[in-house]
This record gives structure tokens, C-alpha cells and sequence, in this order.
């Protein structure tokens, strides 16, 4: 299955930009021995509008625009249901096994994901009751795919 994650806002050079490309890396590598792979990114640039809800609804927009029609949907927002790291993992085995092409994950902007990409979404997920800035989000994520990964493998990197 493969994974794609889709994100307002391109990660500046740096170590946001290090530590993302870290844990997609190891996420990568792992989900081939689990048919979660391969593992990508889009990036859209964050929307111009003037009023906060124009711009969340044009890049909600712009974000299902570029998603293949075979994935699921899982959009992250902080009113989504919130699991843990094994239940995280064992909804990715749930979509793989189901016979899912493709997850895609959604990441809105500073102001949050429009109500078409929510209504669209399969699952909507929350990393948390805090604000999270959206590049910190993009890593929290990775992470978490690549500890589901591991989770699944019989990996002993989480210990819970």
C-alpha cells in the first residue's frame, strides 16, 4: 500500500527539514518488508487569500486536487479522534489488509483543513490536544508511521 503524505507549506532547509527527511527515510526502508511503500510527499504552497476561511478551503482544494482517486483519505486535525501509537499502527494493517491502494495524509496550513477535505476524509486523526506548528506536525507523523511500521514488524524500537 503505498503511503502519501500531502501538506500545506514547503519544510525550509534545515532541521525540521533533516529530521522529516530521517524518519521517512527509516519508514521507507521498513514499510517494503510491509507492503507500506513506497512512502512520498506533495507540498502546496500556503494560499494568499485574505480571510482565514477562503484560505483554508482554497488549499483543502488544492490538496484533494493532487491526491490519487485510489487512496483513503485520513486528514489531521486537532478535532480528529486521537489514538495511540499500536492503535495508529494497527489502522494502517486495517487499511493495507482491506485491500487499500493507497492512505494519503492530509496537513493543513497555520489556520488548520477546510470542510472538503473533513466531509472527503475516510479518517480524520488528531496528534494531540496542543498546537502543533504545521512542519512539527509533518515530523510527529513520519515518526509515527515509521513506529506503526515497526510496531507491526515485531520491531523493538517502541516500547510502550
Amino acid at each position: 500500500m503505498r503511503l502519501l503524505i500531502a501538506a500545506i507549506g514547503k519544510l525550509k532547509q534545515g532541521p525540521e527539514r533533516d529530521l522529516f527527511a530521517h524518519y521517512l527515510g527509516r519508514a521507507e526502508a521498513i514499510g517494503r518488508k510491509l507492503s507500506l511503500s513506497p512512502l512520498s510527499v506533495i507540498e502546496v504552497a500556503e494560499s494568499k487569500a485574505a480571510t482565514a476561511q477562503v484560505r483554508i478551503e482554497a488549499e483543502a482544494e488544492t490538496l484533494l486536487a493532487k491526491l490519487p482517486s485510489s487512496h483513503k483519505l485520513i486528514c489531521l486535525d486537532r478535532g480528529g479522534d486521537q489514538q495511540g501509537s499500536e492503535a495508529f499502527a494497527q489502522t494502517l494493517a486495517k487499511y493495507r489488509d482491506g485491500g487499500a491502494q493507497g492512505l494519503a495524509f492530509l496537513i493543513g496550513g497555520a489556520d488548520g483543513l477546510g470542510l472538503a477535505a473533513l466531509f472527503k476524509a475516510d479518517r480524520v486523526l488528531s496528534l494531540g490536544p496542543m498546537t502543533l506548528p504545521h512542519g512539527l506536525a509533518r515530523i510527529v507523523l513520519a515518526e509515527q508511521i515509521y513506529r506503526a511500521a515497526t510496531i507491526l514488524a515485531g520491531h523493538p524500537y517502541h516500547r510502550a
